[in-house]
Parts: C-alpha cells; structure tokens; sequence
C-alpha cells in the first residue's frame, strides 16, 4: 500500500491512538497534518513520527479556532478525529450530571462542530473515520455514561455514510488500550486495571495504540467500506471470556 500525494489530518495526533495513526500513515507516504491543544507536545509526537509531517494547535472545544483552521486553503483526503473527551464515567446512581454534560461537551459536540466545519476541506472521494469506544456496546458497570457519549456518534456513522456520498465515514471503536488516557489513575491503579481485563478478554492482553492505528488505516484506505463501526477491543463485548 502506498499514500504518496494522499494528505490525512488527524485531529487529537499528538499521543496515543491518533499519534499511532498518524506514524501509520506517515510510514505509507501520506502527507500528515496533526493537531491538538498542546504545541510541544505536538512537536514532540512529530518529531517521534517523522516523514511528511506537520501540526498545528487547535483546541477542538473552541468554536471559533476550529472554523479559523478550516477556513485555510488545505484540502485532506482522509479525516481522523482521535478526540478523547474524558469525563462521564461512574456509576450511574451518583452520576454527576454535569460531569456527564461535560463528556458530551468534550467529545460528542466536539466531533459534530469539527465534522460540519471539515467538509469544505475534504476530497469528495475521501474518508472520515472517527475514534469511539466499546463502552458504546459493553456492559461494564460504571460506563453507562461514556457508552451514552460513543453511542450517540456511533449511530450517526450510517446516515452520514449515506447523506455524505461517495465520501466514506466509519468508525474504529477501541477497547481497554494502554494511552496516556489512563495516566489519570495511579501507576498501581492503572497496572492492576489491565491486569484485570487481560485475564478476562479472550486475547490475554489489553490493547496498544499500534493494534488500533492498523484498524483507521483500514477504514480510511478501504474503498469499498463505509458506514462500519470496527470493534479493536480484544474480545471486550462477546457474551462470554476465555
């Protein structure tokens, strides 16, 4: 597979999945834009990637900055939105609701406003492939928040596929998968966290960012997908463990 002339934007690429992504495609001959909230830290993922690579700093909460870089003279051929969010996890009796509103702020509204604001910036024949999560489909107590979030995108993923035609839109849907995501629990807390789901997922292990990147290379360069949600979750939603 070659992307020589092809151009990817992957919004959120300065770690984890979208950087994983972005190296992939890099690795493939694409032109690749990355951007996020932190310019060292985006300069620091580009220099790690290398090839044909730039950034540029982009808070995708922000309205106005969103519509500012779209508004520049680029065109893309691939769209990657790996925009985490974050909040809206626990258990649902003592949900904070507005923690919940907060998650559909920072991820839901997030993909819509940049969704809306790309269009004019991708090829026709293009793709966009969006990142959820398997909380949209697993049931795992405490995540009923965080699948209400990924639920709401991923059903948007079949009427977009066919009201945005030829233009291709999927989605990758990750499961447990060592990112800096879970550098918010401590070390302790995060290893026996994995350990937990590795002995219970049918694969033995949690994922890596790399095992999901291969997945968006897919959805983004398989002419013949659209409307697919693709589940990289090691086994995460099948009725039953090893």
């Amino acid at each position: 597979m070659t992307l020589d002339g092809r151009r990817v934007l992957v919004m959120g690429g300065s770690s984890g999945i979208g950087e994983a992504s972005a190296a992939l495609f890099a690795q493939q001959g694409a032109e690749v834009v990355i951007t996020g909230r932190g310019e060292g830290r985006l300069a620091e993922a580009a220099a790690r990637i290398g090839g044909k690579v730039a950034f540029q700093r982009v808070d995708g909460t922000n309205e106005e900055a969103v519509r500012g870089f779209f508004a520049q003279e680029a065109t893309y051929d691939h769209l990657v939105l790996a925009l985490s969010g974050g909040s809206g996890a626990g258990p649902f009796a003592t949900l904070d609701l507005e923690q919940l509103r907060g998650g559909f702020e920072g991820k839901f509204w997030v993909h819509v406003r940049i969704l809306q604001a790309a269009l004019p910036r991708l090829r026709e024949n293009g793709s966009i492939t969006l990142i959820t999560a398997s909380s949209a489909r697993a049931a795992v107590p405490g995540t009923a928040g965080l699948a209400a979030i990924n639920g709401a995108l991923e059903a948007m993923i079949r009427p977009l596929a066919t009201e945005l035609a030829p233009m291709r839109v999927n989605a990758v849907s990750p499961g447990i998968i060592d990112t800096p995501w879970w550098d918010k629990l401590p070390a302790e807390q995060r290893e026996a966290t994995f350990a937990e789901h590795a002995a219970a997922l049918p694969v033995g292990r949690v994922g890596q960012a790399a095992d999901v990147a291969q997945a968006v290379l897919l959805a983004a360069t398989n002419a013949f997908m659209t409307g697919q949600v693709i589940e990289v979750n090691g086994g995460l939603t099948l009725p039953s463990g090893r």
